[in-house]
């Protein structure tokens, strides 16, 4: 079993506070929302208290500070978590490159990525992909989830199918299988035909 004690605690305040004025984008919805779903996700998958607060804290350095809220990270929480969250940043200055040049980045990124990169990474991506998902179920929303983004619906979708095919080869599991699903869904319910990296 793996336990949480007090630097989760810590982090869980800390995460909170720096994300507290962050709601997620077009909408009303507290950003901590997300942080608290992925490290839901990760708690689930049997990860351990460095990678639950590394899922805490998984958007802080590139939406919360750049460099200078890493090096904090890593004086407060350890150089394991600071690794991790640095895996999962596309970005750590402003203002950020353009969408499609991180988003590769990312991908071939991932190879190289530790088991516990990976394992927050698609924890991180299963969420978002839900996210979408459910708006798109919204009636009020529907397909205007897609404005909400840096990239239109067909490079949107594209992203996720392409993440899904990395983490079901990368770390096959519940999680890759489960934004697998997902993204299959977001597929068939959009009517939009994802676009591949190469057509970026």
């Amino acid at each position: 079993m793996n336990g949480l004690g007090e630097r989760f605690v810590d982090a869980l305040g800390y995460a909170a506070h720096a994300h507290a004025d962050q709601v997620r984008k077009g909408g009303d919805v507290p950003y901590v929302g997300h942080l608290l779903g992925v490290c839901s996700l990760v708690v689930e998958d049997g990860g351990g208290e460095d990678e639950a607060i590394a899922a805490l804290l998984h958007d802080a350095v590139e939406d919360q500070g750049g460099v200078e809220r890493l090096e904090d990270i890593r004086r407060r929480f350890g150089e394991r978590v600071a690794g991790i969250v640095l895996e999962l940043t596309d970005a750590d200055g402003i203002p950020k490159p353009p969408w499609t040049e991180r988003k590769l980045a990312y991908l071939q990124s991932l190879p190289r990525a530790s088991p516990s990169g990976l394992r927050v990474g698609s924890a991180d991506k299963l969420h978002n992909a839900r996210a979408i998902l459910m708006d798109l179920r919204d009636p009020e929303v529907g397909t205007g989830i897609f404005g909400r983004f840096n990239a239109d619906a067909p490079r949107t979708i594209g992203y996720y199918d392409a993440l899904a095919d990395a983490f079901c080869r990368l770390r096959p599991g519940p999680l890759a299988t489960t934004l697998r699903s997902t993204v299959d869904l977001l597929v068939a319910e959009s009517g939009v035909a994802p676009l591949g990296p190469d057509d970026w």
